[in-house]
């Protein structure tokens, strides 16, 4: 009998994508890392409530996360589960048609590319590789 731990969750795993905070964080990660720092810069949120939206993505298996320092970063971890697999690539798809989320997505690009980092990320790790997920939004 597998252990409790490896049983896959399918109830946390689709509550942790009913959340649109959530949805939001997992646009924003797309294939990189990202520091927390830059999640709460982007979606102009609060630290405690990024961190607690990003705990629960964890607990569901969603993301995986990485302390350097004071710096925490997380990324999309896909499921071993292949239909959770699948479904989160799906949903993955779906802020390409959501003007909001694109935008985000471009902050957050426009952001990390910049010379020089907002006073409020000086000194903040920028996720390495980062490329817009979409075409510009013109």
């Amino acid at each position: 009998m597998p252990k409790a731990e490896s049983v896959f969750d399918l109830e946390k795993f689709f509550v942790a994508l009913s959340d649109r905070t959530r949805l939001r964080l997992l646009n924003l990660m797309g294939e990189d890392e990202v520091c927390v720092c830059f999640f709460v810069e982007i979606l102009q949120e609060n630290q405690s409530k990024i961190s607690r939206h990003l705990a629960y993505l964890r607990k569901a298996g969603l993301v995986s996360s990485r302390k350097d320092g004071k710096w925490a970063h997380y990324r999309i971890t896909t499921p071993a589960n292949p239909h959770a697999a699948n479904m989160l690539r799906n949903v993955r798809n779906w802020p390409e048609e959501d003007r909001a989320m694109r935008l985000e997505r471009e902050r957050l690009v426009k952001v990390c590319c910049a010379p020089a980092l907002p006073e409020t990320l000086q000194n903040a790790p920028r996720p390495a590789g980062l490329k817009p997920l979409f075409a510009p939004c013109g």
